[in-house]
């Protein structure tokens, strides 16, 4: 039987997460859908909303959390897609399909989208209710670290799609992080030669190479430029920038006609960048923001069981240490941690 409560940490603002006991949701729209939450991610995403001063917004008073997998309970009258039982994976952007953007084609600019675990109720809970668009079936078949990461994941097959990989390019990455481990496995299964991570941690660029790194490099020992000549002999054919504020170091890394994907988010953050370097060696140099719908390709590249991303995951938590997680990732102690429902 389905209880009638849960006890959820609340974002109340300026950092704080406070449990408290709230009704369990049901469906009210004829769209809407009840999921049984087994495990959410905790997310970069989140650390910011925690940060103080933030670096990114939320609502007081929601639950945070966009990274789950969990089980349809209940479903709406008006859902068709999905039914009791089915297993999904959560993409958090709600889009309006009205604004000027989205008119366009592109849903990832929408003005006035809303978000899951940002702006409405988040998955850091035994129950969560949204809209059938918030979510994709998957196979139950794929292991539950794996599907766990479904929406990070997505993200970065989406910013791989904006830059093609030839087979053979040689790829270094930014920032040896959760996304930046992601961007490895994912660059190595798209058939990229060479890869190099570079971070200041020591003990992530130590894991490294368990994600697919050929090589790591140390940013605070290293000149990160003359360490990937050597390494490359022209340059990288692609840069990622995993960090959010690396912009000047990532033209320096890629070769001449390269190309430099801005990943990360550090809204607070302004690096001096030479732009005579970007038109001089004719970079291309592209932002990318979580993706253009590359949700069906995430689904059939974790169903098809080519990578296995759970393997970044170090701490697995029960919900009432969502807080200790949270420091665990802050401090570099673990790369992924997912809070089990």
């Amino acid at each position: 039987m389905m209880p009638s409560t849960m006890r959820v940490p609340i974002f109340q603002g300026e950092g704080r997460l406070v449990f408290e006991n709230r009704g369990v949701p049901r469906p009210e729209a004829a769209d809407d859908v009840l999921v049984a939450i087994e495990a959410c991610g905790i997310c970069g995403t989140d650390l910011n909303i925690l940060a103080v001063p933030p670096a990114h917004q939320a609502r007081p008073g929601i639950i945070l959390g966009h990274e789950g997998v969990g089980v349809v309970a209940e479903v709406g009258p008006a859902v068709h897609q999905l039914k009791p039982g089915d297993r999904v994976v959560i993409a958090p952007r709600l889009t309006c399909g009205k604004c000027r953007y989205c008119r366009r084609g592109i849903v990832n600019q929408c003005e006035n989208y809303l978000s899951v675990g940002t702006s409405i109720d988040g998955a850091f809970a035994p129950y969560l209710r949204v809209p059938e668009r918030a979510l994709h079936k998957i196979s139950a078949a794929v292991a539950q670290q794996d599907a766990v990461l479904f929406e990070p994941l997505s993200c970065v097959v989406g910013a791989t799609a904006r830059v093609p990989v030839r087979p053979g390019d040689q790829v270094a990455i930014i920032g040896a992080g959760p996304i930046g481990a992601l961007f490895a496995m994912l660059y190595r299964a798209l058939g990229a030669g060479q890869i190099i991570m570079a971070d200041i941690s020591p003990a992530r660029l130590e894991q490294a190479r368990r994600f697919g790194a050929d090589a790591t490099l140390n940013a605070a020992e290293v000149n990160l430029k003359d360490a990937v000549l050597e390494l490359t002999d022209i340059g990288a054919d692609i840069v990622v920038d995993a960090v959010g504020n690396q912009l000047g170091t990532a033209i320096n890394l890629a070769r001449r006609a390269g190309s430099v994907i801005l990943f990360g988010l550090r809204p607070h953050d302004t690096p001096a960048v030479k732009q005579y370097t970007i038109t001089r060696y004719d970079l291309t140099i592209v932002g990318t923001f979580v993706g253009l719908n590359p949700f069906v390709q995430t689904i059939q590249l974790l169903e098809s069981g080519i990578i296995h991303p759970g393997a970044l995951i170090t701490h697995w938590l029960p919900l009432e240490m969502v807080r200790e997680g949270v420091e665990l990732m802050r401090s570099g102690q673990g790369m992924k941690v997912v809070i089990a429902i």
